[in-house]
């Protein structure tokens, strides 16, 4: 490829989705390539998941699973035995948080240092204020003062993690702010950031009531201690069915599994090559009765924890440490500092119980829509009309090779997402197995 011009590449965002995709970027360009990675954090490959420091905090895939690159599989574990040859070796270890965003800078560092000699890959610590269209490709306008010209840009900049519209209270998970240790704290939700903030309250001593408030009130379920998922073709999947016809076939899966002497387990985790497929082709009313009525279960089933952790949650609720109320809140009055009066609705009797003078941490997820949320980034491109919000408004709208479709529906050629801003048309883009796959893709489609 010598002397042939190099494609610029910009990479909004240095979380995971950002470092996994400039990696396969370098990987399959052949020096064709000059990226840049915007993330204004100096600590590369960290983003919101993987900048916590507790030791408490987990990965919520054995590190077998959660190599950044698919046809390299024990590329997690090998780092892992290097860095730190003092440890034990067990594949289903849950490693912790920092030291997956650790193996994720060493991912770069490594992926730098491969094309320093050839297209180049380096961060630049600074936040993309917009994105604007130029004669010859975009111009990416950087909060400190500067601009960066690139034929190609990619958002990857993972969740909003700003305060849910409808509340004035920032989103927590991992990152809790100070709390009294003796007052009672609300969180609301009860899944995976839960999860997290319980843990990060339990790390600093927290002696208050801990009361977590979900519509069902379902913590997540556990790992099972050895995986045999089932064997699924393409033929044996009813894709394109309403949603009745196939829960109803899912859960007959499930029974006739168990029924053999097997586990719940084998089915999701056997069906998952084939979910986001699932997930395409569902009717738009399939999609809209999944997210309402079915997400909560599905979630609980299909995201996780690492079993201890589980076992931690379960004594911590037999000790009346941590108490799940199924409800809804039906009234908030916010009293500031973070604290407020709550109203919940019991999602059984339908009676109200009070939760006076309250510390609260909201958890109640991370899909949200973008034209609402917190990113000045996203906001913008979608007021200049660059971009649009998917049908169901939980992402913004890409084809399935991830370009970015504008206000006219036309698919741009230079403006790509990955990542959870993709769920609209992918759903499940959440987790690393997943988003290496797509990273890989795109990649391939862009320079291989």
């Amino acid at each position: 490829m010598t002397g042939a011009p190099r494609r610029t590449i910009a990479i909004v965002g240095g979380g995971a989705s950002g470092v996994i995709l400039a990696a396969h970027l370098m990987k399959v360009s052949g020096g064709n390539v000059r990226a840049s990675v915007i993330e204004r954090d100096p600590r590369i490959g960290r983003g919101i998941a993987y900048s916590t420091e507790l030791p408490e905090h987990r990965l919520n895939v054995a590190a077998s699973r959660m190599s950044a690159f698919t046809e390299d599989p024990s590329h997690l574990l090998s780092w892992f035995r290097n860095k730190y040859p003092e440890a034990r070796d067990e594949p289903g270890r849950f490693l912790q948080r920092r030291e997956y965003g650790q193996y994720l800078a060493d991912v770069f560092a490594a992926a730098a240092a491969s094309a320093s000699g050839s297209g180049g890959l380096v961060h630049i610590k600074a936040e993309c204020a917009s994105i604007v269209q130029v004669p010859g490709g975009l111009e990416l306008r950087l909060s400190n003062g500067t601009s960066l010209a690139s034929q190609i840009a990619i958002l990857a900049t993972g969740h909003d993690p700003g305060p849910h519209p409808d509340r004035g209270f920032a989103s927590a998970g991992a990152s809790v702010p100070p709390i009294d240790c003796d007052r009672r704290v609300v969180i609301l939700g009860s899944g995976l950031s839960m999860i997290d903030a319980w843990l990060t309250l339990q790390a600093r001593g927290h002696r208050g009531e801990i009361v977590a408030v979900s519509r069902r009130g379902l913590l997540p379920l556990p790992h099972g201690e050895h995986r045999n998922p089932i064997k699924l073709d393409r033929a044996d999947i009813p894709f394109g069915t309403e949603l009745s016809y196939f829960v109803r076939w899912f859960s007959d899966l499930i029974d006739e599994r168990e029924a053999a002497g097997g586990d719940w387990r084998d089915v999701i985790d056997g069906i998952r090559p084939f979910n986001q497929q699932i997930w395409r082709d569902w009717p738009i009313s399939a999609k809209r009765r999944f997210l309402s009525h079915a997400k909560a279960w599905w979630d609980v089933h299909r995201h996780r924890i690492a079993p201890d952790v589980h076992a931690r949650a379960h004594e911590a609720i037999a000790d009346g440490k941590l108490r799940l109320i199924a409800g809804k809140v039906s009234d908030i009055a916010d009293r500031g500092n973070r604290t407020a009066d709550l109203v919940v609705r019991l999602r059984r009797s339908g009676d109200r119980i009070a939760l006076q003078d309250v510390s609260v941490l909201d958890c109640t997820g991370i899909i949200r829509d973008p034209a609402t949320g917190s990113n000045p980034l996203i906001s913008s491109l979608i007021t200049a009309g660059m971009a649009r919000t998917d049908p169901l408004r939980i992402g913004l709208d890409v084809t399935p090779d991830c370009a970015i479709v504008n206000f006219r529906g036309e698919p741009s050629d230079r403006l790509f997402a990955i990542g959870p801003l993709t769920r609209g048309t992918f759903f499940e883009i959440d987790a690393v197995p997943e988003i290496r796959e797509q990273c890989q893709r795109l990649a391939v489609g862009l320079v291989g």
